[in-house]
């Protein structure tokens, strides 16, 4: 089944069906009103819906992100004292949205995930409290990328440092030397490399087996959202790098890059090592995965590679997705006006 994490793909669902009695506003034995969490079973509604989640193969960044969405809205219902039919649950989740406006500062698009999966979690479970809200328009910017200079810096900031650390050429590395200082470098480089070289997300990235690799044809095994597999390529350099590094790797893990434990490295880790390879190379933008991923197909794009390859390659369903990935940089732009002669 298809994973709906991309916020494309999530779509507004009209009822075609009356909507069950909800019995509000609902009373106590002595009369009393009662809150609608006290009529409904919110916690329990919660982990049913990303048991939900799971079974319908969202992926673990996905449905962290809705529990989080969903908990914290649930935890702003508790502050609400007259919380106590659907007009009243509308105006709180109203309120909601305005407090995360004015003091949380959110981003719009950030309003628009949890309008959506607000909306998602309550009429999965038969309530349509927030039928009539509108999913507010999201902001389209266009995401950044690093030029081929800036790339090389990146990959290569440490190179000098794995260098005196070992006195020699990596490729004339040691099997038995103990430098784990030195390995988790070149290590570091070749996930840099990789991320790059292929353009796959950090989350598949620390997903890759060993038996997923194929150094021959320089091609890689990928199991991507919604669990659809696709092959991806890599270059000379990165299949250098991973035979070096098939060589210096202590661990036995299945898993390409494992941590002591033998568990695949976090998404966390990579993050703060490439942003801390990225101040090293002096670079000022900020450095992500994701800024790796989209300055790959950035310059496959530039240098005249057809868009619908760059779609297979990213393991995009739908190819807007892809135009958006690989906006066109102004040096480009500039370039394409000036030979243009107008």
């Amino acid at each position: 089944m298809a994973e709906y994490s991309d916020t494309d793909q999530i779509k507004i669902s009209k009822k075609w069906f009356d909507p069950p009695n909800t019995g509000l506003p609902a009373y106590d034995d002595n009369g009393n009103l009662l809150s609608v969490l006290e009529v409904f079973n919110f916690p329990d509604m919660i982990e049913e819906y990303l048991i939900e989640l799971e079974i319908r193969n969202y992926s673990k960044n996905t449905i962290k992100t809705y529990k989080s969405i969903i908990t914290n809205f649930h935890e702003f219902l508790k502050t609400q004292d007259d919380l106590n039919d659907e007009k009243r649950f509308l105006r709180s989740f109203k309120r909601y949205i305005q407090h995360l406006k004015r003091d949380k500062l959110v981003s719009q698009n950030y309003i628009y995930l949890v309008t959506v999966v607000s909306k998602k979690f309550l009429e999965f479970n038969r309530l349509y409290f927030l039928d009539e809200v509108k999913a507010p328009k999201r902001t389209k910017s266009l995401p950044k990328s690093l030029n081929e200079s800036e790339v090389k810096k990146l990959i290569s900031a440490y190179d000098k440092d794995i260098d005196d650390d070992n006195n020699e050429e990596i490729s004339k590395l040691n099997l038995n030397e103990n430098n784990s200082k030195t390995k988790n470098k070149i290590r570091n480089k070749l996930i840099l490399t990789l991320l790059y070289s292929s353009g796959i997300r950090v989350s598949e990235l620390v997903s890759l087996l060993t038996k997923d690799i194929d150094l021959e044809d320089r091609t890689m095994r990928i199991r991507g959202k919604g669990d659809k597999d696709r092959v991806v390529l890599f270059d000379n350099n990165a299949k250098s790098l991973i035979k070096k590094y098939m060589i210096i790797r202590e661990s036995d893990s299945d898993y390409l890059f494992a941590n002591r434990l033998g568990n695949s490295l976090s998404t966390r880790y990579i993050q703060i090592m490439i942003k801390d390879y990225g101040k090293k190379a002096g670079i000022d933008k900020k450095v992500t995965p994701h800024i790796l991923r989209h300055s790959f197909a950035t310059h496959l794009l530039k240098n005249g590679v057809d868009i619908r390859v760059i779609q297979q390659l990213l393991g995009h369903s739908n190819l807007s997705t892809t135009q958006i990935y690989t906006s066109v940089d102004m040096e480009t732009l500039k370039n394409v006006y000036d030979k243009a002669r107008m």
